[in-house]
């Protein structure tokens, strides 16, 4: 069975040698996500030769995500490594201190007293332990304890319907988008943007950096689901991320389901990837098998459309990350199963500005309505395999593609396949023929098969996809 939906996995301690890479690349990965919050350049610069190593190896096309960390807002360190708060107790969070103790700790982040006021519900280790504030003294942030538990060091802290001022990049991301220019990700994750003005920022210095990668917004603030702003990120991103974690704590687990719906949906009618985040699996960090819920939940997901989900500590350092690729991905096959086609209701009130993407909606039309074999774009950017990817046709898409980096980009597109294809002339037929020739022999057509084939002209010019053909395979085969 074909899986439309794709994975992304983190790595990490469980799955940074060759051999659990190849297993993994096997039991179903499609992208790896390195998260620039662990590890040093070096580190990373193995590890994207070692993913590469392994896509020659199994012949995969995976791709490589390259996450940053965004600001730090943490508590520092304790001089015993964690303490235990009661309700109750008074609790100072102190941006002059150092190591912390049983009344006071430090501060990475050094604004929080400029950010808050007294009134303020502050979230601590992803929303366990939970502090009022009373009052604000200079450099000093004075809270009583409402949910308590144990603190230990570096845990993030949230505020309740967001509104920290942290930029969303940090001297270590600017370092970080140089190193993934470098070591050429296939995309670039920027956390906790606030505008547009975030990711255009991302996207300027990654291109003076010389890196081509696709941007992806993680939406995890409460700033970033406010009428008006996630049309704001998306007008500037190529995809999102739905980042259940930091943003179930700002504005409330309740509210999440529906907004990843809404989300995936917005992101699809605006032609942007999305990633669904954070906690998927969680339980197979220990479990070789997941629970019930975390099946529903990941079948929901690829219900509501999305490009891919994610695995995180599940991969990066849980016990069984081969047998939690190889459990996503039978869920999610299952679960693409049983989603009806209806395509021609997807076209209403649809209007196309552009010949390309008017070629990319036709080919899925005639795709649909023909029960073709397969769709083979031919295409430079991926802007043709991306348009055609938004909207579910039954029939599986090939991006058809003569640049590497290209090819490594449509890994993440849904019901999307990509492969390369060896011509650097000019001649149509000949790249045709060429085409045929990769599809079949990756035996994903047979001689005869009908399919729907894009193609633009001149060849070689991005975003310049201008015909649709309906091809019987073998028609242009070379010997």
């Amino acid at each position: 069975m074909i899986r439309s939906t794709k994975i992304v996995a983190t790595l990490g301690p469980s799955s940074n040698d060759l051999e659990t890479l190849e297993r993994m690349f096997l039991a179903g990965v499609d992208v790896v996500r390195l998260n620039f919050s662990h590890g040093t350049t070096e580190d990373h610069r193995r590890l994207a030769e070692a993913v590469r190593e392994t896509c020659r190896k199994t012949g995969r096309t995976v791709g490589i995500m390259g996450d940053l960390q965004g600001p730090k807002i943490r508590v520092g360190k304790f001089k015993d490594g964690k303490i235990t708060l009661k309700p109750g107790d008074a609790f100072i969070l102190d941006a002059d201190y150092e190591l912390g103790d049983q009344g006071r700790a430090g501060l990475d982040y050094k604004e929080l007293p400029r950010d808050v006021n007294a009134g303020d519900v502050l979230l601590l280790d992803d929303g366990r332990i939970e502090f009022t504030v009373e009052r604000v003294s200079g450099n000093e942030v004075h809270c009583r304890v409402v949910h308590g538990g144990v603190l230990s060091n570096n845990k993030g802290i949230n505020r309740r319907g967001g509104g920290l001022t942290a930029a969303a990049l940090t001297g270590k991301d600017m370092v970080d988008i140089r190193t993934a220019a470098e070591i050429k990700v296939d995309f670039l994750a920027v956390s906790f943007p606030k505008s547009s003005a975030d990711m255009y920022m991302a996207r300027q210095l990654l291109r003076a950096a010389g890196g081509e990668a696709f941007l992806i917004a993680k939406i995890e603030r409460a700033e970033a689901v406010e009428p008006g702003a996630l049309e704001d990120i998306m007008s500037a991103c190529d995809g999102i991320m739905v980042a259940r974690g930091d943003l179930a704590v700002e504005v409330g687990d309740a509210l999440v389901p529906a907004l990843q719906k809404r989300m995936i949906r917005m992101a699809r009618e605006a032609n942007k990837l999305t990633i669904t985040a954070t906690q998927m699996m969680e339980s197979m960090v220990a479990s070789p098998v997941p629970t019930r819920a975390e099946v529903s939940d990941v079948a929901n997901a690829v219900l509501d459309g999305t490009d891919a989900v994610m695995l995180s500590a599940e991969t990066a350092s849980g016990r069984y990350p081969v047998e939690t690729v190889a459990s996503m991905s039978r869920i999610c096959a299952v679960a693409e199963s049983s989603t009806p086609v209806s395509l021609d209701r997807e076209f209403l009130d649809r209007v196309f500005t552009r010949v390309d993407q008017s070629i990319a909606m036709a080919a899925l039309f005639t795709a649909f309505h023909l029960k073709v074999k397969a769709i083979a774009a031919l295409t430079e950017s991926g802007s043709t395999a991306l348009w055609m990817s938004r909207l579910n046709c039954g029939v599986p898409i090939y991006a058809l593609t003569t640049r590497t980096g290209t090819r490594y980009r449509c890994s993440l597109l849904r019901d999307t396949y990509p492969l390369m294809v060896n011509y650097a002339g000019t001649d149509r037929e000949e790249l045709l023929a060429e085409s045929e020739n990769v599809l079949l022999d990756a035996g994903l057509v047979e001689k005869g098969d009908l399919i729907v084939l894009t193609i633009g002209e001149p060849l070689g010019k991005a975003g310049g996809t201008n015909t649709m053909k309906i091809v019987k395979v073998g028609e242009h085969r070379r010997a």
